[in-house]
């Protein structure tokens, strides 16, 4: 569909900050680290959040009818990052795309395939209509550290390299956001040799016009192994899918505090929709973990978020054998509760000069807590806003001093539907306990607090 009709078909539904998006799909910058090295921006200095989309499976199982369809939803929803897998977890190497292509001749990463290369240029261009950046993995990790998995193993230092410069070289002009690894973990020198030569080849190849990151297998993080390294440009972690409440906090608070200063994410939080520990027994992840991940992380300091669903990764549908009780087709899946959600959580921070946050558990008077209800706060620098998030609405003890200025206004932000309402204005002085509407699972709150001489919008709302 021409953009003109998608952006007119959208607009009925769509807020109006995401159509002026659509609007300049065309328009994806070169990404860079922000000056404070805390956060992704474009080439011009303006901020750049990250909110990506695990779609793994992408190049290998959708056609392109189904591609265009999912990445309309996306960009709808304000994801700015596609991650996606050139060489897939599910036999990548053995089953063919869409099409009836596989990507290499005889395994061999120095002989690509041209006609299945030319299905994975389709989808970057179209994400790129879109104005959105394709998160790329160059192979999931299990072709290079088998682990588990299907493999093979088809990965050394030698021939890394060589594939990785094909790759930069071919996405050289388009908006890419290289991802290494793929779910494992350096092991040996080997491993490590190998993931440091496809680096090598990814910037020889692209002249080094794109950021490049790593991510790991659950519960670990990229800074173990390379944070000293200067190819790695932000740190990915994952705090993964074993249990409730991960806290995955403290990941990012971990690499916050690293020096020299990278950003930092988390590329693979609790999955929507999937089962705790893998067990459909215990329960499966809803949105309010996928909030809580997102708010605890953001407001620990990470640069952006990663939303996951699990029938969304692999695109389960009923003729696919279903991966770890994958249970919803995923043209259903797509419009889970979780996905609009993050996309609110975008809104908020951008209704800020977000950049500016600094991570700050003083604002809140008293001990933070652990489990479910963990309080996590983030203040302006120059203390212009403050944001606390009180996942279980649990009451808070705000240092009002933390604020700038002589008064102050208060919001409420309520995270399931993105919209905010007014407190109270007040004065910049003492403390002050805020309770939130309603309390318990799944009546999580940010509390918003503004110097009242600024002119922000309500929290949420595009700045006028």
């Amino acid at each position: 569909m021409p953009m003109k009709l998608l952006i007119s078909a959208l607009y009925r539904t769509v807020p109006l900050f995401l159509i002026l998006a659509l609007a300049q799909a065309a328009e994806t910058p070169r990404l860079k680290v922000s000056i404070n090295n805390h956060f992704l921006s474009k080439a011009d200095g303006s901020p750049f959040f990250y909110l990506g989309d695990t779609a793994w499976e992408l190049f290998h199982r959708l056609n392109r009818e189904e591609t265009d369809f999912y990445l309309s939803n996306r960009v709808a929803k304000g994801f700015t990052v596609i991650q996606a897998v050139v060489l897939a977890e599910f036999d990548g190497l053995t089953v063919t795309n869409a099409y009836g292509h596989l990507p290499l001749e005889n395994n061999d990463p120095t002989k690509p395939r041209e006609p299945y290369f030319e299905h994975v240029d389709y989808v970057v261009n179209k994400a790129q209509q879109f104005g959105l950046y394709v998160g790329m993995l160059p192979a999931w990790g299990d072709k290079w550290n088998k682990k588990w998995g299907v493999g093979p193993e088809i990965f050394a230092p030698a021939n890394a390299e060589i594939y990785g410069e094909f790759l930069g070289k071919r996405y050289k002009e388009k908006p890419i956001i290289w991802i290494l690894g793929g779910d494992r973990n350096p092991e040996n020198e080997k491993h490590l040799e190998t993931i440091r030569a496809m680096a090598k080849g990814l910037k020889k190849g692209d002249g080094g016009n794109h950021l490049i990151t790593f991510h790991p297998q659950g519960s670990g993080n990229s800074s173990q192994w390379f944070h000293n390294d200067a190819w790695l440009n932000f740190h990915m972690f994952q705090s993964g899918h074993a249990k409730t409440n991960i806290p995955n906090y403290e990941f990012t608070a971990k690499n916050y505090a690293l020096t020299p200063p990278k950003p930092t994410l988390d590329g693979e939080p609790r999955y929507e929709d999937h089962p705790i520990n893998w067990k459909p027994e215990n329960r499966w992840f809803d949105d309010w973990d996928v909030r809580q991940a997102t708010y605890w992380s953001l407001l620990a300091g990470a640069c952006g978020h990663t939303y996951g669903n699990h029938d969304i990764w692999q695109f389960w549908q009923p003729d696919r054998k279903p991966i770890s009780s994958a249970r919803t087709h995923w043209k259903k899946a797509i419009d889970h509760p979780g996905a609009f959600q993050v996309g609110y959580a975008r809104r908020l921070f951008e209704s800020r000069p977000y950049q500016k946050l600094v991570p700050d558990q003083s604002i809140v008077i008293g001990e933070p807590g652990e489990g479910a209800g963990h309080l996590q706060a983030a203040r302006a620098s120059d203390g212009s806003f403050l944001f606390v998030y009180t996942p279980t609405g649990r009451s808070l003890n705000i240092n009002l001093s933390k604020i700038s200025g002589g008064r102050i206004r208060a919001f409420w932000f309520d995270p399931r539907s993105g919209k905010s309402t007014h407190i109270m204005d007040l004065p910049s002085l003492g403390t002050r306990k805020f309770e939130p509407p309603a309390y318990g699972r799944g009546n999580d709150w940010v509390l918003v607090m503004d110097d009242g001489a600024k002119s922000f919008p309500d929290p949420g709302q595009p700045a006028k």
